[in-house]
């Protein structure tokens, strides 16, 4: 008996082996032939083959003898009868876990965008970044693998690439059946004062006032308190040659803290008292706000992402109105925009915005927008109107990092499930897999 069931147990995993081989054998011939795509094979992850992409695109979809760049693509198979997702990041490739690739058992192309890391030309020729070209390189893609995968597809992306998905879904609505972006802003203008009314309105009164207290206590020990930011920014080898000094960037620190301490979580009794020691003071000020932010080296970083920030997709600003008589760099509200000084870039332009938020309202269906109630990023969220399908799932007390599917009340996924499953034609939902490690 035992050798029979050791004899069996051996067949099927012989089976299953080669069906594995065969599959991968079928898949590398199908990336082998798709056009504008080169592959190499990496490590499986869990259990699942995985490869490396790059595929070539036009720097101008309009006009492809302008030249060519590579894009970077990270390709997970479940094989070809499971759904397509597309996470459509709006930096550089993250490779973190998705939860709609876990939920669905999804194929899972996971795209950097354009213009960012290696998924950038040799000569970087800022008119060709626009939204139009960013998702023209998205649909591209698409097309690409809709000759591999035959199966529903979602697209998805978290913060400005969910701001990429919404984008995406505007200029290309047919080439997927559901959108799902998180915590995306939909910003309408260059400093969007909805910042500012979220700021003086969330939370309790008292822990907005210990916030404004100790932004101005920092500011009031400026010295000091820059005193032990140059050893700090020496430590970390910290410049400050775009904005023109540390004092500068100090300030933007102090005026970033409110909108730091809301978008990623922060605690009302972890803020010291004025009169605290100065060192603990400072200590929580750079744990919350992120002087390195304001630096040449996250600056440069970003450079492409305020690129776009500047000339279409809008952004946010600083309020001064409560620190006017303790500021020294700043007579009106600052920009949180730092153009790349190289750019030349036209004038910003809301009429996309405008356009696509008209376009939302009306005919934008099939999105599921995820954003967290206290992440200062959900004043500027997309409110879904009466004439479309969609709907917006907004988890209380939650920040950016925290507004996640796997947070959401039972109800609220089974809610979600359930609108999945009936826009992608009864496919398998599974929430369960989102507890798996």
């Amino acid at each position: 008996m035992k050798k029979t069931t050791l004899a069996t147990t051996l067949l099927f995993l012989a089976i299953s082996l080669a069906a594995q081989t065969d599959d991968v054998a079928r898949l590398e011939r199908a990336l082998f032939n798709l056009p504008d795509v080169s592959f190499k094979r990496l490590d499986d992850l869990n259990g699942h083959p995985q490869y490396d992409l790059r595929v070539r695109q036009p720097l101008d979809h309009k006009n492809p003898a302008q030249g060519y760049f590579y894009q970077q693509v990270r390709l997970t198979h479940h094989g070809f009868d499971r759904p397509a997702v597309m996470n459509t990041q709006g930096y550089y490739l993250n490779l973190g876990k998705n939860e709609i690739e876990a939920i669905l058992d999804a194929n899972y192309l996971n795209i950097e965008h354009r213009f960012f890391g290696p998924s950038t030309p040799d000569s970087l020729q800022w008119q060709y970044l626009t939204l139009e070209q960013v998702t023209a390189d998205l649909h591209h893609i698409n097309q690409l693998f809709r000759q591999v995968y035959e199966g529903p597809w979602v697209s998805t992306g978290i913060s400005k690439g969910g701001q990429t998905t919404i984008f995406y879904r505007y200029f290309y609505p047919d080439d997927v059946a559901v959108s799902i972006p998180y915590v995306a802003p939909f910003n309408k203008g260059l400093e969007d004062t909805r910042i500012y009314t979220f700021l003086d309105t969330v939370g309790t009164a008292e822990c907005r006032k210990k916030i404004q207290d100790f932004q101005i206590y920092i500011l009031q020990n400026r010295e000091k308190v820059l005193d032990k930011l140059k050893w700090f920014s020496n430590g970390a080898k910290l410049k400050y040659e775009y904005l023109g000094s540390l004092e500068k960037a100090f300030e933007y620190t102090v005026l970033e803290y409110s909108f730091s301490f809301w978008q990623w979580g922060g605690k009302c009794e972890d803020i010291p008292a004025p009169g605290s020691d100065l060192d603990a003071a400072v200590e929580h000020f750079l744990k919350i706000s992120d002087l390195g932010f304001f630096s040449d080296r996250d600056i440069t970083h970003y450079a492409t992402h305020y690129y776009q920030a500047g000339t279409q997709m809008g952004y946010y600003g600083y309020n001064i109105e409560p620190f006017k008589k303790y500021l020294t760099q700043f007579k009106q509200n600052p920009s949180a925009v730092f153009m790349p000084k190289d750019a030349n870039p036209p004038p910003y332009d809301n009429s996309l915005n405008e356009k696509a938020d008209r376009w939302l309202q009306t005919r934008g269906n099939n999105i599921l927008y995820i954003y967290g109630a206290a992440d200062t990023w959900s004043a500027d969220r997309i409110t879904p109107s009466d004439k479309v399908n969609s709907k917006s799932y907004i988890l209380g007390g939650k920040d950016h990092g925290q507004a996640r599917i796997r947070n959401m009340s039972p109800a609220m996924q089974a809610d979600f499930a359930a609108k999945l499953r009936e826009w992608l034609g009864g496919a398998a939902v599974d929430m369960e897999a989102l507890k798996a490690k």
